[in-house]
């Protein structure tokens, strides 16, 4: 059906049916709406038809029949949601022929009397799907509707509390295969081209439009569905009997070869650890996984068809120890998605985040058999404790769950409390009920809500039963509430008598407490040393039965790494700490004392240089990969954030020299790559500039650390920031050099971010205002950081404020973690008071920006706010409120 005889078709509907607006009708997804259509909807499922053309300039046609029982004493309007459905409504009709309908907001509103009440209705749609959510590109598409974004392409019941079985039917271009949620019914045989280890008996040729048919998959919410099509290379295994299928487009064999067997066991190692901790098996038909070059999240847990980025899983020869165990950690956080948010899933979003605590809780535990040498509570404290209070230091700081009344903002939501702190929580949690107890209860969780949906409180009411804690209590602090506390330790009492006094308070002035436990750890010299627990629930709390007769040096409050809040020593015991931290027995308790005294810079008690001195000798010593990276870190931010370009100058020398002699004495490549990566991202100086030119062009080496392709595109962005003379001839060679077309068209959109002519820039950055410019949001990250490096900041000042003026239309129009991202890499790179009193204008301008926009723009600017205090005297930004 054409669009002109669609919209001839649709007018008279609408007069038709132009009755009053039903309630919760509004533009997204309202809460009202969704518990009304919970309330009288039910057993729904999806046949989805696609016909995928090969321009993507094309649009794509398809239907969906829409299955379900309806129930409505009050006899209301049914409501589907689907965007511009004026546009892209080809048909509507049943059983019985046309349906009356008409359009509201992005909804589809049928009319009641076309439907039989207590009984299962079928109603098909015919429509053009929308481009917003499909990620269409010239050799393959993905879906990507998390978290209410099924609409924006497909019309449904867009809601997690409506699951629904669903069957995909795709017609794709010659040359593409397909994977989606349920097994595959029927299918051409794959193109020999693409078939990889495992698929040699499914190769075949075949001419022409390939369809594929999908078997319907088990209950899901829509933010689930999925499918990927495209020229992707099929790698087939088998694993504890089990096939798995890995669908990718990596061009470098010999990258493929070294990936692929870890990749097959880290997903089964997982499925495996999973199915014994939960006692349920694998919940759904198969387990294929996709790995997508400019997939804009780490990965997607959808069931039968997971989505990681490419690059997140096939690692280069130069990959850290950390990027090792975050790829085993994304893969264990998705599969353990399969049962903690697919088996089960949250009845709204605003307890999006108990499917993704869950996942990180669960997938800390799971890394723990593929790494024995690594000292996973450090790693635990080193993966969550840094971001978490990266937002909870803030102005903008939000809890755990958040009240939520329209999914279109329940991208808002993500964030660093819900991937870090929440983790935490949980961890402080099963501290207060024991590893069995949280086991018992998790498995009574999904016992008690297999392929439905439950709430937060649904599970602390399993565990209170069973605990005399008032874990009601508890969850009210650490998950109702924003912020930390802030835990002031001092030592009192006298010669003989001394004691640990523990001050809480609430940095936001509202007389809260947070209940947890402390295991304070003394020192009284390095080789002798005490601890002992201590539960902290009052303002003021001392500990006379710790008392000692030496002084101690210091007390660290945070001993098991778990502990979270501003622990704030007074500035003898800091100092001493500092002194002594280097030579700490234990990894965790040298993590745990660099966060303490990392926070001390930031909010203003030890002088960057101090810091910075002290994380140099400490990197000199330190023998934990995990550790060097984290001192590396250290360096490298206070290096950029807390230093004049005066004092890097002068400085710059001797840090590059220490780099180089730590990559030097590295025994490993993995730690060489640790002490590279931070050398690379330091180098100011002539020399070390010439360095990484000849590392670039090959007339250099490092022993002992291959480089790979992306390596040496790196090493080109890092000269170009640095404005060598020929950059030109640099990035075109570069761009000459890579051979994977995905990462060759990668590079050439962000060349125009790397050029020495400020013009060119500026013209990148116009470009991005064009939503359709900023459909790879991973690019997109990549060019404006680049724009907006520390040795740019100055030509970078003019994209503040009209970066920040695109705000709403990126939260609007971009993924969830994108307006993050976006504020991260638009201001990140600047320290200066005139940087600082751009955000600082635009928050006073903008009185009526959502709230939680605002607190995303507050979570970014925190850094600049203490960067310009500290750095150049600015006080005024940090007192200021907004």
């Amino acid at each position: 059906m054409n669009r002109s005889f669609a919209t001839a078709l649709v007018l008279p509907l609408l007069a038709a049916c132009a009755d009053a607006t039903p309630a919760g009708l509004e533009p997204g997804v309202s809460r009202v709406l969704a518990e009304i259509r919970a309330a009288t909807i039910s057993e729904v499922a999806y046949h989805v038809r696609l016909d995928i053309p090969a321009d993507r300039a094309v649009a794509v046609e398809g239907s969906i029949e829409a299955s379900f029982v309806w129930n409505d004493p009050e006899s209301r309007e049914i409501v589907l949601d689907f965007k511009d459905p004026e546009q892209r409504v080809r048909s509507v009709s049943n059983e019985a022929g046309e349906v009356s309908w008409r359009a509201e907001f992005d909804h589809i509103v049928l009319d009641p009397d076309d439907f039989r009440a207590g009984e299962e209705n079928r109603v098909e749609i015919e429509f053009e799907a929308g481009d917003e959510a499909l990620n269409r590109n010239d050799e393959f598409l993905y879906t990507l509707f998390v978290p209410d974004r099924a609409h924006f392409s497909l019309p449904v019941f867009d809601q997690p509390d409506l699951k629904a079985r669903v069957s995909w039917e795709l017609t794709v271009p010659e040359g593409w295969v397909a994977v989606a949620n349920g097994p595959a019914e029927s299918g051409p045989p794959v193109p020999p081209e693409l078939a990889g280890e495992g698929m040699a008996e499914n190769a075949g040729d075949s001419t022409g439009p390939r369809t594929y048919t999908f078997a319907p998959s088990r209950p899901i919410p829509t933010y689930l569905m999925a499918f990927a099509a495209g020229r992707f290379t099929i790698e087939q295994a088998e694993r504890d009997g089990r096939r798995y299928r890995m669908y990718h487009r990596e061009t470098d064999t010999g990258k493929v070869e070294r990936n692929r067997a870890e990749i097959f066991d880290l997903v089964a190692r997982s499925m495996a650890w999973m199915e014994d901790y939960t006692g349920i098996d694998y919940p759904f038909e198969k387990y294929d996984f996709v790995l997508i070059p400019p997939f804009q999240y780490g990965g997607m847990e959808h069931p039968g068809a997971v989505f990681y980025r490419a690059s997140s899983l096939f690692l280069d020869e130069s990959a850290t120890q950390n990027a090792r165990m975050g790829r085993a950690s994304l893969i264990a956080h998705e599969t353990a998605h399969m049962w903690f948010g697919d088996l089960v899933t949250m009845r709204w979003f605003d307890d999006v985040w108990t499917k993704e605590v869950f996942a990180n809780f669960l997938a800390a535990k799971m890394v723990h058999p593929s790494f024995p040498e690594v000292d996973h509570d450090l790693r635990f404290l080193l993966a969550h404790h840094p971001a978490a209070y990266g937002v909870d230091r803030t102005a903008g700081a939000n809890p755990v769950r958040q009240p939520l009344e329209n999914l279109r903002e329940a991208g808002t939501l993500y964030g660093a409390i819900i991937y870090q702190k929440a983790p935490i929580a949980m961890r402080q949690l099963e501290l207060r009920v024991g590893e069995r107890l949280m086991q018992v209860g998790l498995q009574r969780y999904l016992e008690n809500h297999a392929y439905g949906n439950a709430a937060w409180p649904d599970l602390i009411a399993i565990l209170d039963e069973r605990t005399p804690a008032d874990l009601q209590a508890w969850s009210r602090m650490w998950v109702e509430e924003p912020g930390r506390p802030t835990l002031r330790v001092t030592i009192e009492g006298e010669p003989g008598a001394w004691s640990p006094v523990v001050e809480q308070s609430d940095p936001f002035g509202r007389g809260r407490l947070w209940p947890q436990e402390l295991l304070l750890v003394e020192s009284r010299g390095l080789r002798s040393r005490v601890a002992a627990s201590l539960e902290v629930s009052e303002a003021r709390q001392s500990f006379p039965r710790w008392a000692g007769r030496v002084e101690p040096r210091w007390i660290l409050p945070n001993g098991r790494g778990v502990e979270y809040g501003l622990f704030v020593l007074d500035d003898p015991q800091l100092y001493r700490l500092l002194e002594d931290v280097a030579g700490i027995p234990s990894p965790l308790l040298r993590g745990a004392a660099w966060m303490v005294i990392r926070d001390a810079l930031l909010e203003g008690q030890l002088e960057p240089a101090v810091v910075l001195d002290r994380a140099l000798v400490a990197l000199q010593s330190e023998t934990d990969e995990q550790l060097v990276g984290m001192l590396a870190g250290v360096v490298t931010s206070t290096w950029w954030s807390f230093l004049t370009p005066e004092q890097r100058s002068e400085r710059a020398p001797a840090l590059e020299a220490a780099f180089r002699s730590g990559m030097a004495a590295a025994e490993t490549a993995s730690l060489k790559a640790t002490w590279y990566q931070g050398w690379r991202s330091l180098v100011v100086t002539d020399e070390g500039i010439d360095r990484l030119r000849a590392l670039w062009a090959g007339d250099d080496s490092i022993p002992g650390l291959p480089l790979a392709e992306q390596d040496f595109t790196t090493l080109a962005v890092d000269l170009a920031v640095r404005g060598v003379p020929d950059v030109d001839a640099v990035l075109d060679e570069q761009e000459a050099r890579i051979t994977n077309p995905d990462r060759r068209e990668r590079f050439a959109f962000i060349r125009p971010a790397l050029s020495p002519d400020e013009a060119e820039r500026e013209a990148f950055f116009a470009s991005l205002a064009d939503a359709d410019r900023r459909e790879r949001e991973p690019w997109v990250i990549s060019g404006l950081s680049a724009l907006t490096h520390p040795l740019r900041q100055e030509h970078a000042l003019q994209f503040l404020r009209p970066g920040l003026d695109l705000l709403e239309e990126i939260q609007a129009t971009g993924d969830i973690f994108f307006p993050g991202r976006w504020l991260d890499a638009l201001i990140g790179g600047h320290q200066t008071p005139e940087a600082s009193a751009v955000v600082a204008a635009f928050l006073e301008d903008r009185p009526d920006l959502p709230p939680r926009l605002k607190a995303k723009v507050l979570q970014s600017y925190d850094g600049l706010r203490r960067a310009a205090a500290i750095v150049h005297g600015d006080t005024d930004g940090l007192t200021r409120t907004f």
